[in-house]
């Protein structure tokens, strides 16, 4: 049963499944401690796909609580969104386009939701990918997954400041089809000149096939979840990656299979590979820098990276 209490100090929110048994519970108080802030974290805990009136519940909460000062959402971002869009006073740009929100917060008494993995991913991307890549060499992006950080990392991609430095074509392979509809639906008004390619892959040897058909200087990116949520890879040990490609894994801990995988190409086709870790610390650095209004970046940005090393278990 969902029990809510009335804050009794300023309270950051981490909305869950099993927020006990995430690092971040013991992360966090140092990172307030560096940031100067005066905050506590508190879970909470829903299950998949709870009812609507459960995420409503939680939305009047925070809504009437003001010490209640916001929230990072994961796994719920699109069912949250969606059994509670009527509820915000304000709702940015990325969280209308993707139908999810990441992040809850306050401002001038306004209740604000935001997606931000397109910034975060974003970010992410452009700490290892070089600059003028695409234009440079003509390369392609292979998404691997097609949840929701694909669909924010497509729409980083396709944003108008980056008109002259854009993937040619980016690809969304998936193994359910309607996840693909939803991706296609999603980004169908981009606006970009960029060529999207939605394809239903329910094997690990189709997406191979894909890899193999990239040309040199492209990005494959696992956004499927396999090797964290999941054991597993989105690709076989057969597939074989285009010279001078980076591969990036966009979690940072569990099992890696895809990782091991482009690491064995890696001196002979000359491949970068990134894991999910800066993706990580932007993803919450973005999300308490909005709810606390204040600017994360720089030195102390990697001073919260070093905090978060020497706290959370790789």
């Amino acid at each position: 049963m969902l029990n809510l209490q009335t804050a009794r100090e300023p309270t950051f929110y981490f909305i869950g499944v099993t927020t006990r048994q995430s690092s971040i519970m013991t992360v966090f108080p140092k990172w307030a401690a560096a940031l100067g802030l005066k905050a506590r974290i508190q879970g909470i805990d829903l299950p998949l796909h709870a009812p609507p009136e459960e995420y409503r519940k939680v939305i009047e909460f925070f809504k009437a609580d003001p010490l209640s000062l916001g929230a990072l959402v994961t796994t719920h971002k699109l069912d949250l969104f969606a059994a509670c869009r009527d509820m915000f006073d304000y709702i940015d740009p990325y969280a209308q386009t993707l139908s999810e929100v990441s992040s809850l917060s306050k401002k001038d008494g306004a209740f604000c939701a935001h997606a931000k993995d397109p910034i975060s991913s974003g970010l992410a991307l452009e700490a290892f990918v070089p600059p003028r890549f695409w234009t440079d060499n003509g390369g392609e992006v292979l998404l691997l997954g097609a949840g929701g950080s694909s669909l924010a990392m497509s729409l980083y991609f396709s944003r108008q400041d980056a008109v002259d430095n854009m993937p040619r074509r980016i690809t969304i392979a998936n193994r359910s089809e309607p996840r693909l509809v939803s991706a296609r639906n999603a980004l169908e008004h981009c606006g970009t000149n960029t060529v999207f390619r939605f394809l239903h892959c329910p094997v690990p040897a189709d997406n191979d096939a894909l890899v193999a058909a990239l040309p040199p200087y492209s990005l494959v990116v696992n956004a499927t979840g396999l090797g964290k949520d999941a054991p597993g890879s989105p690709t076989t040990e057969a597939v074989s990656y285009p010279e001078n490609s980076l591969v990036w894994e966009i979690n940072y801990r569990g099992d890696l299979l895809f990782v091991r995988q482009a690491q064995g190409q890696q001196k002979t086709k000359r491949l970068h590979i990134e894991n999910g870790w800066k993706y990580f610390i932007y993803g919450w650095t973005q999300v308490i820098a909005e709810v606390f209004h204040v600017v994360i970046s720089g030195e102390q940005l990697e001073e919260l990276s070093r905090i978060a090393q020497g706290g959370i278990p790789k």
